[in-house]
């Protein structure tokens, strides 16, 4: 059995090392990729400071590359009897190259090492959850488009309310995500400062250059005080998680829409046959399984920042073991978020819009507000206005004209697309997500 970074000479018990120990070499496998950068990025500036020679640092990068290399082809694994992923990392360097690579956790913790894999790992992630969130976002804009001239009902309290149209469905759902990208920008920006040389929470008393680590890792600025940079654990998976939510919501929402819209008690839009699935004992049905999975599953992500906060809430400051439980619950949550993303994209990208709606006249009454609007626009006192119209539809006396007059900004008739669109290219360039991938071709040799 391979022994522990921290052991010495009395070896736990089993069950207490099967219990502390967790799933955490499991989580682990998330952030191997992650953990060997950040070692790359670290040696190399222990060579800056003399703490290791050049030949030695030529050595360990190289194996770190054919380590890393095992990663990105998901060969890399976490023995059994090894703690966790640095573990593992320190243990294939040692065994290939001796004690050099005992030496790369000069001036490190396992504490801010794992606070480092998080930090990258995250923004990694962040990176292609924006990315799909981009892709949606475009799909909606030019179902907007398509379908802007086609009326549907609005509704407040269930009940049908004003004219709405298709174009203003999709177009609210696409500005929704705008806000969304800019909640996840801000979780990125404070997820992307370096903490690596925090060590234990206390610093360390070599000589360490914690402005090359930042610049080799890509990171916008670090986490300055080491303390704070300790303290961060938790307070960044909470805000990530808030963001993540956040999405999550607008995804649940349009999710909902969707299959209440598709019921045949409303027929505003048909969901693709290859989308839905069967009953086992009534032939007709076509359900709409995966907007109903994709609601359950948003509907889990906006719980995912109460757990976090109730593993971290009341944690004094310094490092606990508590923080552990978090990669559970966070580590996983950003591949549900994608593929809830990938699949609310694909289907509404195919919905069949219902392009007859308002020809029944159940729907008539959506129509009063225009009328109300005309008479004021001819004179008539809106309080008056309002009253005509009502009585005459208490009288049934009511006669809808069904031509809709909408101009201003974010109307029926003026959607402001491309202004949202706009918007939302300010939020993506707002990442600069360029600056981390330069870093790692850097750090990698992939020029």
């Amino acid at each position: 059995m391979a022994q522990k970074l921290w052991e010495k000479s009395v070896q736990v018990n089993q069950e207490i090392e099967r219990f502390t120990v967790g799933h955490d070499r499991e989580m682990d496998l998330y952030l191997a990729k992650h953990d060997i950068l950040g070692s790359m990025a670290h040696i190399t500036m222990l060579e800056s400071i003399g703490l290791l020679k050049t030949e030695e640092l030529k050595s360990l990068l190289a194996e770190l590359k054919r380590i890393y290399a095992l990663a990105e082809r998901n060969e890399f694994i976490i023995e059994e009897g090894v703690e966790d992923v640095h573990s593992q990392v320190e243990l294939m360097l040692t065994r290939k190259l001796g004690d050099i690579g005992k030496k790369i956790h000069s001036g490190r913790s396992r504490n801010d090492q794992v606070l480092v894999d998080l930090k990258l790992f995250t923004r990694t992630q962040i990176k292609e959850i924006a990315e799909e969130v981009e892709e949606l976002f475009h799909v909606l804009i030019a179902q907007s488009e398509r379908y802007k001239e086609v009326l549907m009902p609005g509704y407040t309290h269930l009940q049908i309310a004003m004219p709405s149209s298709f174009g203003l469905w999709f177009g609210a759902y696409a500005e929704s995500l705008v806000d969304d990208m800019l909640f996840l920008q801000a979780a990125f920006k404070m997820c992307n400062r370096n903490p690596l040389g925090s060590a234990a929470g206390y610093g360390s008393s070599f000589p360490l250059d914690r402005t090359m680590t930042t610049r080799l890792l890509g990171f916008d600025s670090m986490n300055y005080n080491v303390v704070y940079a300790q303290m961060g654990r938790g307070k960044m998976e909470r805000n990530v998680a808030f963001a993540l939510a956040t999405l999550a919501g607008t995804l649940a929402k349009l999710a909902y829409d969707a299959c209440l819209f598709n019921s045949q008690n409303f027929g505003f839009i048909k969901l693709p046959d290859e989308c839905t699935t069967g009953s086992s004992i009534m032939p007709h049905k076509k359900n709409p399984d995966v907007f109903e999975l994709i609601r359950a599953k948003c509907n889990k992500i906006q719980s995912l920042p109460q757990q976090i906060m109730m593993i971290a809430n009341n944690l004094p400051s310094g490092y606990f073991r508590d923080l552990q439980i978090i990669k559970e619950v966070f580590l996983p949550a950003f591949q549900e978020l994608k593929d809830c993303l990938l699949m609310t994209t694909y289907i509404v990208n195919r919905i069949q819009v219902n392009e007859h709606i308002l020809d029944d006249d159940k729907y008539s009454l959506i129509f009063s507000v225009e009328e109300v609007n005309r008479l004021a626009r001819e004179g008539m006192p809106f309080r008056d206005a309002y009253k005509k119209v009502g009585l005459d539809i208490e009288a049934g006396r009511f006669t809808p004209s069904k031509q809709v007059h909408h101009t201003h900004e974010g109307s029926i008739g003026n959607l402001c697309n491309e202004r949202i669109s706009e918007l939302m290219q300010l939020v993506i360039d707002g990442f600069n997500f360029v600056q981390i991938e330069q870093a790692e071709r850097n750090l990698l040799g992939r020029e």
